[in-house]
């Protein structure tokens, strides 16, 4: 068996019928069949690990083809990303599989008061998925949705008021509500759970919530538009460790790049070694708890082609975000006909930030990164350092990718 799989044999494999009806389904596509025609039945891990992965490409395809429908209530459809390729489309039932994750994963409780501030953007799922899952744990809900910056004083006041106990988003929409409860002095004392879905963690959170909320607690879900929630965390985890449900087989291959396999009956996607894009790695969790973990190491697809050579998105943000008065770094890759024309930089700067700030940051980049320093030596105009009032944001979703590519007339 290349890889391993989070799940052994003994109890993957008497499951393997849903992987099973989702080969089938893949093999009824005409653009897919011929892939997936010279393999037979999976009865084993070692027959799964042998079928083609699947990607988001391919699962666009399938789905356009099989227009899934829920046999009990609605089926609705979603779409994510968007920022650096093109949307994924999934589909989901009504309680969008949350009965499942409510089962093994009880942050909230009757006597929370929960702010629900996953953005209710066009056809994302999150806002929905965090609402079916507060339903479950009959808490009191204030669904928030999008919020304006300038409407956060009034919202946080009336959050203390409220008393609000728990609060959910994406990390980058977290970290604008207390990053503005600091500076503003706002203080939320009954805020003990913060549920996070849809980015990584970020450190700058932590030194953020130690001021606005002390007793607030971090609470995690992984997973992605196509395979829906696949593992959770609790404050006693790493904020990059997961314990993944029993119904979500996931396989690491020898470059640690991850696919998932849905052994939910329920799963209207055929997920069938599915590509999200990510890498990990399994562990034993911190937390004690005996099962194994997934420790997610980030996304594999953030090396961008400049000019014939990669460069790492993720490391230049890292080195971005290290420099004193930096809150959040971003890369946005201009292309013009399919060519990358220019690469900029865009930092969000502390109010106190060093005067000089980019242009240090821009000599550095330039005179340490191979990539830069290569791909521009003939127009280092091309290459830019810029403090910027916002960074490029999804205007659905609210979430700020690491890198952005945008297209020039």
């Amino acid at each position: 068996m290349t890889g391993s799989f989070s799940l052994p044999p003994e109890a993957a494999e008497p499951r393997l019928d849903v992987a099973r009806r989702s080969l089938e389904r893949l093999r009824s596509v005409p653009a897919l069949a011929e892939r997936y025609a010279g393999h037979g039945k999976v009865l084993t891990l070692d027959d799964l690990a042998a079928l083609p992965a699947l990607v988001k490409d391919d699962l666009n395809v399938a789905l356009a083809h099989l227009r899934p429908r829920a046999e009990h209530g609605a089926t609705w459809l979603f779409q994510s990303g968007g920022s650096t390729g093109e949307p994924k489309v999934g589909h989901a039932p009504t309680g969008f599989y949350m009965g499942g994750v409510h089962e093994r994963w009880q942050p909230l409780g009757r006597d929370d008061v929960f702010v629900n501030a996953w953005g209710a953007g066009r056809m994302w799922g999150a806002h929905f998925l965090a609402a079916a899952f507060a339903d479950l744990s009959g808490c009191e809900v204030i669904a928030l949705g999008s919020v304006s910056a300038q409407e956060y004083g009034d919202w946080l006041s009336f959050f203390t008021a409220r008393g609000v106990t728990a609060f959910g988003g994406t990390p980058s929409v977290l970290r604008l509500w207390f990053a503005h409860a600091r500076q503003a002095g706002i203080r939320l004392p009954a805020l003990r759970k913060v549920l996070w879905l849809g980015e990584a963690w970020h450190p700058q959170l932590d030194d953020d919530l130690a001021e606005v909320a002390p007793n607030a607690r971090r609470w995690g879900m992984f997973g992605s538009t196509e395979t829906w929630v696949a593992g959770t965390n609790t404050p006693d985890c790493p904020a990059d460790v997961f314990h993944l449900l029993p119904e979500q087989l996931v396989h690491a291959d020898q470059d640690e790049l991850l696919d998932f396999t849905t052994l939910n009956p329920d799963m209207l996607n055929p997920v069938l070694r599915y590509r999200t894009g990510d890498a990990g790695r399994f562990v034993s969790c911190e937390c004690g708890r005996p099962d194994r973990a997934l420790r997610v190491l980030g996304r594999r697809d953030s090396v961008v082609q400049v000019r014939g050579l990669g460069l790492h998105v993720d490391d230049i943000v890292a080195r971005a975000e290290r420099e004193p008065g930096v809150l959040r770094a971003q890369v946005l890759v201009n292309e013009r006909q399919g060519r990358v024309s220019s690469v900029e930089v865009l930092l969000l700067a502390a109010p106190d930030a060093p005067q000089g700030l980019a242009v240090r940051l821009r000599e550095d980049l330039m005179a340490s990164t191979f990539t830069i320093s290569t791909a521009f030596q003939h127009d280092p105009q091309s290459f830019g350092v810029t403090v910027a009032d916002a960074l490029v944001s999804n205007e659905r979703t609210g979430k700020t990718a690491s890198f952005v590519v945008r297209e020039e007339p």
